[in-house]
C-alpha cells in the first residue's frame, strides 16, 4: 500500500469517527436547544473557518460563486439535508439514523443513471433495490415499531445524493474551501427556516457552549479530513472505509445513549452495507474494464 493511500485511509477513518461524534453531540444538544439555533451556530462557525481557509483570492469571489448554478443547487440541497438530518437526530435513535444514512451511495448510483445518463447494469440496480429493502426493514411502514421520523433520514439521503451529483458540475476553478463555505451557508439557511417556522432560541449554559465549540471542531476538521483524504489517495482505496461511520455510530449509541438496536434494524443495516459495498465493487470493476479496453 502506498504512503498516500495509507494517509488517505487514516484521514477517512478520522473523519468518519469525528462525524459520528458530531452526530452524537448534535443529538445531545438538541434536547436543550432548538435545532434551528443549533444549525445557525454551527453553520456560521463553519462559514468563518472556510472563509479564512479560502485565502484573499478565494474570498474575493466568495459570494459571486452562488451565481454558479451547481453551487446554488448544492447549497440548497445542503440546507434540506441539514433540516431533515438534525431533526431526525433529535427524534430517533442515533443508530437508526446512521443505518438509513448508509443508503446514500445507492441513491447516488440511481441518480447518476436517471439524471446523468450513466450506464447502470442490472446487477447494480438489483443492489440498489436490495439496499432500499434494507431501509424499509428499518423504517417498517405498516408494521409494529414503525418510525415515520426515519423518513426524514431518507429525505436526507436523496438530498445528499443531489448534492454529490451536482458537485461534479462545479468548475475546478472554485476551491474546495469556497464550495465548503457555501455548504455551511446552506446549514445557516436551514436554521433560519426552522427559527422562522416558530422555534424559539434558548441561551446555552457554560457546558452547552463548550459542547457547541466541540461540535464545530468536529464539523470543520471532519470536513477538512475528508477533502484531504480524496487528494491524498485513490477514491477506490478510500470508499470501503467510509462505511465505518455506521460502526462508530452504533458503538456511540449503545455506550452513551443506551440504545439497543433490534434484530430487524441490524439486518436492515447489514443489507444496506452489503448492497452499497457491492455497488462500489461493480463500479470499480466497470472502470477497470473500460481502462483496459
Amino acid at each position: 500500500m502506498s504512503d498516500g493511500n495509507l494517509r488517505g485511509i487514516l484521514l477517512v477513518l478520522y473523519s468518519m469517527a469525528i462525524f459520528a461524534v458530531e452526530d452524537a453531540l448534535m443529538k445531545h444538544l438538541s434536547a436543550a436547544m432548538p435545532v434551528g439555533q443549533l444549525l445557525i451556530i454551527i453553520g456560521l462557525g463553519g462559514m468563518a473557518a472556510f472563509a479564512a481557509l479560502a485565502g484573499p483570492h478565494g474570498r474575493r469571489g466568495l459570494w459571486a460563486a452562488l451565481r454558479n448554478r451547481p453551487v446554488f443547487w448544492r447549497t440548497a440541497a445542503e440546507a434540506v439535508s441539514a433540516i431533515t438530518f438534525v431533526t431526525a437526530l433529535s427524534l430517533i435513535p442515533l443508530s437508526t439514523v446512521a443505518a438509513v444514512f448508509q443508503a446514500t451511495p445507492l441513491a447516488v448510483t440511481a441518480g447518476a443513471a436517471l439524471f446523468l445518463g450513466e450506464t447502470v447494469g442490472w446487477r447494480r440496480w438489483t443492489a440498489v433495490a436490495v439496499g432500499f429493502a434494507g431501509v424499509l426493514m428499518i423504517i417498517r411502514p405498516g408494521l409494529e415499531g414503525f418510525r415515520p421520523e426515519a423518513g426524514l433520514v431518507l429525505i436526507t439521503v436523496f438530498s445528499i445524493a443531489l448534492r454529490d451529483l451536482v458537485t461534479r458540475a462545479i468548475p475546478a476553478s472554485l476551491s474546495s474551501a469556497v464550495v465548503s463555505f457555501h455548504g455551511f451557508l446552506g446549514v445557516v439557511v436551514a436554521g433560519l427556516v426552522l427559527i422562522a417556522a416558530g422555534q424559539r432560541p434558548a441561551m446555552p449554559d457554560g457546558s452547552g457552549m463548550a459542547l457547541l465549540v466541540l461540535t464545530l471542531f468536529c464539523a470543520t476538521t471532519g470536513y477538512l479530513a475528508i477533502v484531504a483524504s480524496m487528494r491524498a489517495a485513490e477514491a477506490s482505496a478510500l470508499m470501503p472505509f467510509r462505511y465505518a461511520r455506521l460502526i462508530f455510530s452504533l458503538a456511540i449509541g449503545v455506550l452513551f445513549f443506551a440504545e439497543r438496536p433490534d434484530g430487524l434494524t441490524l439486518c436492515g443495516a447489514a443489507l444496506i452495507l452489503a448492497a452499497a459495498f457491492y455497488t462500489y465493487l461493480r463500479e470499480r470493476a466497470r472502470k477497470q474494464v473500460a481502462a483496459a479496453a
